[in-house]
């Protein structure tokens, strides 16, 4: 059974966060905050698969037909993405993704449509294609693909990764993937011929919590102020080592310290907030702690220091 028949392709990832960087031997394309999925198009069907290889095209039926504009019978690699106001915008598309009233669905592509962003070929007309370099399928990418309001191919440059970045920041984009011009693809392998560039920013946070965790590491639950109340803004757990609590000197309280403390949140025990930790985030449009990782603490910083950035929204 051939790779379009058996559609359980688990794609190429890419291998780490790296600094900017110029090369001749590179190109360059933008990070779209969206969800990676292969779409396999013949004549009649289309069929999106997310990276854990489940069917997403009931949830978007605007891209139902994209296979009436593809040449050919293929398997793509590619960004499921839903613009707002010009920008790609994750919330709405993991909102779509939740969703199976079809009448709310519908509601949802009618108000936000989903688009598909194309940027490699894995499989062409019953052949694989992943042993051809980057280019190569590149070229076929663009001599199959008929673009429109659904279906575009991803814009690359070559040698300017640094000019490509300064753009993405500009623009508040997640970040640019930088790809080597011969690079084949590999199936669900880290190779360290895709490399992403992500905006990332810093921010510090009052520690007023931790629940442990499976792994026998905690998670820390986070606030910030406004004026003189304490406001919950999320946890972190990635970066957190399991000698936290050996190695710090924590008050432990009996209750929130927070004005309001959201769900689920029973099994967390409190601490007085006076502790200061750095986290770091890509930002986002929710104004939320989005793939947080802990930095370490700072003892530089005043817990009342750590003041709210965005005023204009209450609930964070």
């Amino acid at each position: 059974m051939d790779l379009f028949e058996q559609k359980a392709i688990k794609p190429m990832l890419i291998s780490e966060l790296t600094s900017p960087f110029n090369s001749e031997d590179w190109i360059y394309e933008l990070k779209l905050d969206g969800i990676r999925c292969l779409a396999y198009l013949d004549a009649v069907h289309t069929e999106l698969r997310n990276k854990r290889n489940m069917n997403l095209t009931p949830k978007f039926p605007e891209l139902s037909s994209i296979h009436t504009s593809v040449k050919g019978k293929c398997i793509l690699d590619g960004e499921l993405i839903v613009l707002k106001n010009g920008v790609p915008d994750f919330y709405e598309l993991q909102r779509r993704v939740m969703l199976s009233d079809t009448f709310k669905i519908q509601l949802g592509y009618t108000k936000h449509p989903a688009s598909y962003v194309a940027y490699d070929l894995i499989y062409l007309n019953g052949e694989d294609m992943t042993g051809y370099p980057l280019l190569e399928r590149k070229q076929l990418l663009q001599n199959i693909i008929v673009e429109n309001d659904t279906l575009a191919i991803s814009r690359y440059i070559e040698t300017r990764g640094i000019e490509l970045y300064q753009v993405a920041e500009q623009q508040k984009l997640e970040g640019v993937v930088a790809k080597r011009k011969d690079s084949k693809y590999y199936f669900d392998k880290r190779s360290k011929d895709w490399l992403k560039f992500k905006r990332l920013v810093d921010e510090d946070f009052v520690i007023c919590g931790y629940q442990p965790n499976e792994s026998k590491s905690y998670t820390l639950i986070l606030g910030q102020y406004r004026a003189d109340t304490l406001i919950y803004k999320g946890s972190v757990s990635f970066g957190v080592k399991t000698s936290f609590l050996q190695e710090y000197n924590l008050t432990r309280i009996d209750d929130s310290p927070f004005t309001l403390t959201p769900s689920g949140h029973d099994d967390v025990t409190w601490l007085k907030p006076e502790l200061v930790c750095v986290v770091e985030y890509m930002p986002n449009t929710k104004d939320a702690l989005r793939q947080p990782v802990f930095k370490g603490i700072r003892d530089d910083v005043l817990p009342t220091d750590c003041q709210i950035k965005n005023p204009h929204n209450p609930s964070m």
